[in-house]
């Protein structure tokens, strides 16, 4: 349902998208001929009735000149940044599958990525936070890409938070705000995941509790205590995989995700 959800406003967003791209190049040529048209007209007719010098001396025609195919070049890179989105969101939906295939894990890390990009910007005094990748070469795993890619949405949403947690309580002032994430073959039938943050942490008694359901260290109304309740379920009943948290108060928690290769029933074939 989620998938059907995100794969219908992705396509509604694609015919609008296009419009607008494919519109802004010729615009852009429009401007660039006009300008010239009116930069010959100024050259070339040194009297200028009154009527038009006050329009131009009004509109500031040297700056509009300046800065219009500046605004337009705004206009196209942030209109390829939208259609990147509708890509992602495209591809995030096709990965919701009922059955297991074979999925690069890596791209599913960095389509969750791009959709959460708009919260790892900085955000008012706060930095923006940092993402570091160490991929390992890898070879796709037998998975439900879909629940996959809803795992790593939990987490590093969650991780988002941790980091603005701690820089909103004044611990993390004058360090890099920053996530990592690695890949590795643990083992010839096991690749790993880790997913570490520097942010607020957790105590003991939290990290023992974080994968109980309904459990949440967020305030009312900002969680549901579902996320990595759901995110231990798909690792360890779907995949067979295990999941697992490490974490310090005030200096970060790590995840650590093994996945086999393969379903359990072919490997011991």
């Amino acid at each position: 349902m989620l998938g059907q959800l995100v794969a219908g406003v992705a396509h509604e967003m694609n015919n609008p998208i296009s419009c607008i791209i494919s519109n802004i190049r010729p615009a852009q040529e429009y401007v660039a001929d006009l300008t010239q048209i009116l930069q010959l007209c100024q050259q070339h007719y040194f009297q200028l009735p009154p009527i038009i010098q006050d329009a131009i001396a009004q509109a500031d025609i040297e700056f509009l000149l300046d800065d219009l195919p500046k605004l337009l070049n705004s206009m196209q890179i942030s209109t390829e940044r939208i259609k990147d989105i509708s890509v992602s969101l495209r591809n995030f939906a096709r990965a919701d599958t009922s059955v297991k295939v074979k999925f690069d894990v890596h791209e599913g890390l960095d389509t969750t990525l791009l959709i959460l990009r708009h919260r790892l910007k900085g955000l008012g005094q706060r930095p923006e936070i940092k993402v570091v990748r160490q991929y390992a070469p890898l070879p796709k795993v037998e998975c439900y890409p879909g629940q996959l890619n809803q795992v790593f949405m939990n987490i590093l949403a969650n991780a988002v938070d941790a980091l603005e947690d701690i820089w909103q309580q004044g611990k993390r002032v004058n360090d890099s705000l920053a996530i990592n994430i690695c890949t590795e073959m643990s083992s010839p039938e096991d690749v790993t995941i880790r997913i570490f943050d520097n942010g607020i942490g957790m105590t003991d008694e939290v990290r023992q509790r974080i994968f109980d359901c309904l459990f949440t260290t967020k305030a009312l109304g900002k969680g549901t205590g579902l996320g990595l309740a759901i995110a231990h379920q798909i690792i360890v009943e779907k995949h067979g995989g295990a999941i697992k948290v490490n974490s310090t108060l005030n200096q970060g928690t790590e995840f650590v995700i093994v996945l086999p290769l393969k379903e359990q029933h072919e490997l011991d074939a």
